[in-house]
């Protein structure tokens, strides 16, 4: 089973996309959606439809997968739900860039301070990050510098922020899906 958590912009149509695609590595893709709005409203909602999708598949090695915003919410809900993760162009520090985009930006930086401290050490190799350096919108050379110690980083000289196309990355996905924790 792979979940997928969309971006900032959940109507994009490349989230139907990127679904079809990931149905190439497991047929059994699940789309969870949250508002964007309210930071402490989603974690709690993703993480309760996390772990009924979770409660609801036999599956050994689930995937959650996430692109931006989308991507920020599956590091720390797959380490919370104790699965592994893959983030592409992943929006590490909303409450900096989203400001007047969201309401009460200034939650993401509270939700930081009462995760587990060191979340990305103790989550280390648990989560692939794929980044674009034709992304428009991020500073993936900083968030490659933040993720790199704690995971593997994948670059893609073709994609834009909203990753429309990840096919070319479908066989690390999956090899990553299929690895043993």
């Amino acid at each position: 089973m792979i979940i997928y958590l969309h971006g900032f912009d959940s109507t994009s149509p490349g989230n139907h996309e990127k679904i079809l695609q990931l149905k190439f590595i497991d047929p059994d893709v699940r789309f969870v959606t949250y508002s964007t709005r309210h930071p402490k409203h989603d974690m709690s909602h993703i993480l309760k439809e996390i772990k009924r999708e979770l409660d609801n598949s036999n599956d050994k090695s689930p995937l959650l997968v996430g692109v931006g915003l989308g991507g920020y919410w599956s590091e720390r809900v797959a380490f919370l739900s104790g699965i592994r993760s893959v983030i592409f162009n992943p929006n590490l520090h909303p409450q900096d860039n989203m400001v007047g985009k969201i309401d009460r930006p200034e939650e993401y930086a509270d939700i930081g301070t009462k995760c587990v401290s060191a979340f990305r050490e103790k989550n280390k190799e648990k989560c692939l990050c794929i980044l674009s350096t034709q992304d428009e919108t991020l500073n993936n050379r900083a968030s490659a510098e933040e993720l790199e110690p704690y995971y593997k980083v994948i670059w893609d000289d073709q994609q834009t922020h909203k990753f429309k196309s990840i096919a070319a990355h479908l066989p690390a996905i999956q090899e990553f899906k299929q690895q043993d924790l």
